[in-house]
């Protein structure tokens, strides 16, 4: 028995995961949740959560950059003059 075979018949062919979140069915294909049934969300919405995630992003980013900046600064440390 060939190993497709043998899947099929042990049922050892589960196909992609599928989860349920708020109503909505949600499949895992190639590397990313896929929405089952249609997602209640206009373009518009879309486009405004978007544009507020890279907003996030580029203060998210900026934070990082004052961290590292603070580091360094407690950090440093002058040779000691004699």
């Amino acid at each position: 028995m060939d190993r497709s075979t043998r899947e099929i018949e042990l049922g050892l062919e589960y196909g992609a995961p599928v989860m349920n979140i708020g109503g909505q069915s949600l499949k895992f294909e190639e590397g990313q949740w896929i929405a089952e049934s249609g997602w209640n969300v206009s373009g518009k919405e879309v486009q405004r959560l978007k544009k507020r995630n890279l907003q996030l992003e580029e203060e998210n980013n900026l934070l990082r950059l004052k961290i590292d900046l603070l580091l360094d600064m407690v950090s440093y440390q002058p040779e000691a003059s004699h």
